[in-house]
């Protein structure tokens, strides 16, 4: 089974690769730009972006660290204390706007989905309430990226554009997406309470 993902992920990686090439190759013939003109902007784009560019990666290993910690266990325990049994609402409740917080102190959905997945998701929603697995871990992970619209830990998203664009609110963009990311979050909730578990 590794061998045939392995496979998989190399065939993947190699067709991207042929892809990125012949965008190259097109951009060259059609915008004929200097010759280290790709290197070149790619490095006065990170230089431009700085430490913000590798956040995002180091945003994810921070959520493996913590899943491994047990933060999950400890958060789950505490959120078992909370939840009346078989009350799918607050269970609900709690995961989405979990996910949500966690993203915004972590800064990425993706660190704060192995936390939130064994603490409520996995545990309560899937096992004990019988929740569709697809649709808990889909819109969870949608109910976090509405906390990624809210964050400066976000920086990537949130701040970079900011600086790149020389905003003079550097939370300017923030600010500007925080209804949408209300009225997404309440969104997911619902979905996630509807497809989840009546559907």
């Amino acid at each position: 089974m590794k061998t045939a993902d392995s496979t998989t992920k190399s065939n993947s990686s190699t067709g991207m690769l042929h892809r990125v090439i012949l965008a190259l190759a097109v951009c060259y013939a059609w915008l004929r730009p200097p010759a280290a003109a790709p290197v070149e902007e790619g490095r006065r784009l990170m230089d431009s972006i700085g430490w913000a560019g590798v956040l995002p990666q180091m945003l994810a290993s921070l959520g493996a660290v913590f899943a491994a910690a047990g933060v999950g266990t400890t958060v789950g325990a505490m959120a078992s204390a909370i939840i009346p049994e078989g009350s799918i609402v607050i269970a609900v409740l709690l995961f989405a706007l979990g996910m949500a917080a966690f993203t915004m102190i972590m800064g990425n959905a993706f660190a704060a989905f192995p936390v939130m997945a064994a603490a409520i998701g996995v545990p309560i929603l899937i096992h004990a309430d019988g929740g569709n697995p697809a649709v808990i871990g889909a819109v969870g992970m949608l109910a976090g990226f509405c906390g990624t619209l809210m964050t400066p830990m976000a920086a990537n998203f949130n701040i970079v554009p900011a600086a790149l664009l020389e905003l003079r609110n550097p939370h300017g963009v923030i600010k500007a997406q925080i209804p949408t990311a209300v009225a997404l979050l309440i969104a997911n909730i619902v979905i996630l309470y509807v497809a989840g578990f009546r559907l």
